[in-house]
């Protein structure tokens, strides 16, 4: 009786979906020895999954070392014998150590990233009786970190210890074994890391963020919902949270963009959902759409907020029904796929204004993540500001980089209140290509850096220098200010500024004299900035110093 409820719960977990059965194990040297005639009396693990009454397997992925090719030839010949129908298919991959866990783990893991898995049309089974202990933790390591994307399945001889024995499908929990959830631990953190472009970003909130989305990703296709300013990183994160996916057999399709404010009228209809030829003028040859192109995979809807309504009530249907009408169609089209949405609107703000429908905004904020901008996050802009110029060496194959008193002054600048990083990412990116374009030899000065600062500032509307007039106004009386010519105050307030900056009176004098110092034997810049200072009555110690410096 219980052999035969064990059997139905394999064939119903297994066969449900009529899918081909394909298992993966290892050879088992010791017990599936079978060379000689009497071979048929003892179970034998791998040849028993294949004796099943109630479980076709369809093809058997059998994995050996080069020493027992010789063995697993002979069981390819007798699961051939017993079961026909299934197709063997001997790997031969090498552990060096079977009792070490990183060679063990390591001969694994390639097999994984390298075998052409299918997990949508065909059931996969990890089978984990044969093999050391040690290889049998680690293909249950790759189990549940899908990179192997079956489910374990366990043989066991019955009381005879003959024949066909028995199977279960086996659920472990992982969380009783601290050491190997370690393994876990270092996974998620290489996703982690993955999600940030391997930057290693300063900021707490923004690291936890990260650490949220990875485990949301990669535990649901549920749509995702990313929110924050232009140039926050959104379309990238999206990317690369499909590339994450994707790499831990998670999905299998497309990656699909869209920027949904380049979508208007009509037009936006036939590009998301396709149409029939003839549909509407113009329409001269049927068009799929971007729906069906991100079918088993995923779709990423940027600027959600500026989709029409009529478009939003289409994709509601298509999210909850997985199908849809192209334009001019009376035939449903299906997709299934996962949706990342985003935004730089408050979309509960468009719900009260009519412009974005409540049903679907229910749908799409299931998991939403409100990325910062750079200006919330300036302790990460030292580590970015490494990552473009590590970016613009590979697209140029030029090496940029700065030299000390030039990246102190960017970096200044960059981390002060008056750097207003209106479009966050994209204005940092493009600094870096402006002053490594405009460097020679290599190397970013302070001269090319002040130009880029002074172009960043005229972008911002000027926010930067203009904020130091104000601060020279407090330092100087009005009497004072009056005695002062023109000429003399515009550079007063931009020494000023400088200062500001600085953490040291030495280094606001080095950044204001890197060119003459160079061409003096021996100079004391700290005492030239004090001296000039004092033509205007100030000293150093009177000069604020923006917030957020330490």
């Amino acid at each position: 009786m219980f052999e035969k409820r064990l059997y139905s719960i394999v064939f119903i977990l297994v066969d449900k979906q009529h899918n081909p059965v394909v298992v993966i194990g290892l050879l088992g040297t010791t017990l599936d020895v079978g060379k000689h005639p009497d071979r048929w009396q003892n179970w034998r693990p791998t040849i028993s999954v294949c004796q099943q009454p109630d479980m076709i397997v369809d093809r058997f992925e059998l994995l050996h070392g080069k020493r027992e090719t010789s063995m697993a030839e002979q069981v390819r010949r007798d699961i051939n014998s017993v079961s026909p129908e299934t197709k063997v298919v001997l790997h031969q991959i090498e552990f060096g150590d079977p009792w070490d866990f990183e060679q063990v783990y390591e001969a694994l893991f390639s097999f994984a990233r390298t075998y052409p898995f299918d997990a949508e049309a065909e059931d996969y089974l990890i089978h984990i009786t044969t093999g050391t202990h040690v290889a049998q933790i680690c293909l249950f390591l790759l189990t549940e970190s899908h990179h192997l994307p079956g489910r374990l399945l366990q043989s066991s001889p019955d009381r005879q210890h003959r024949g066909s024995g028995l199977l279960k499908i086996i659920d472990l929990d992982l969380s009783k074994y601290d050491r190997i959830a370690q393994r876990f631990h270092q996974e998620q953190a290489a996703g982690v890391s993955f999600l940030k472009g391997g930057i290693e970003t300063r900021n707490s909130a923004f690291n936890q963020l990260i650490d949220r989305i990875e485990r949301v990703a990669i535990a649901t296709r549920d749509p995702l919902l990313l929110m924050g300013s232009t140039g926050a990183g959104k379309s990238r994160l999206a990317r690369r949270i499909y590339e994450l996916k994707k790499a831990r057999h998670a999905i299998k399709g497309n990656f699909v963009d869209v920027n949904c404010a380049t979508l208007r009228g009509e037009g936006a209809m036939s590009a998301l959902f396709g149409h029939t030829k003839g549909a509407f003028t113009g329409a001269a040859q049927e068009r799929a759409g971007l729906l069906r192109a991100a079918n088993n995979g995923m779709l990423f809807l940027d600027e959600i907020g500026e989709l029409g309504l009529d478009e939003q009530a289409m994709l509601l249907r298509a999210l909850e029904e997985k199908t849809f009408l192209p334009l001019g169609s009376d035939k449903e089209a299906h997709s299934d796929f996962q949706l990342i949405c985003g935004t730089n609107r408050d979309l509960h703000a468009a719900v009260r204004e009519g412009r974005f429908r409540e049903d679907l905004l229910a749908r799409i904020h299931l998991w939403t993540f409100v990325l910062p901008g750079l200006r919330d996050r300036r302790e990460d802009i030292e580590p970015n500001l490494q990552y473009e110029l590590d970016g613009w060496a590979e697209r140029t194959g030029e090496r940029v980089t700065f030299n000390k008193e030039a990246r102190t002054r960017f970096l200044n600048f960059a981390l002060s209140p008056e750097a207003a990083w209106k479009d966050n990412f994209r204005d940092l990116n493009a600094a870096v290509a402006r002053m490594a374009t405009l460097t020679d030899g290599g190397r970013i000065t302070v001269e090319v850096v002040d130009e880029e600062i002074g172009r960043l500032d005229y972008s911002w509307g000027g926010d930067a220098l203009a904020s130091s007039a104000p601060a020279l106004a407090n330092l100087l009386s009005e009497e004072q200010m009056s005695a002062i010519d023109l000429f003399d105050r515009l550079q007063l307030e931009n020494v000023i500024t400088v200062c500001r900056r600085c953490r040291t009176l030495s280094e606001a004098g080095r950044t204001l004299f890197n060119s003459s110092r160079a061409r003096k034997a021996s100079s004391n810049d700290a005492d030239r900035l004090r001296k000039y200072l004092a033509r205007f009555d100030l000293s150093w110690d009177a000069i604020p110093r923006n917030e957020g410096q330490d």
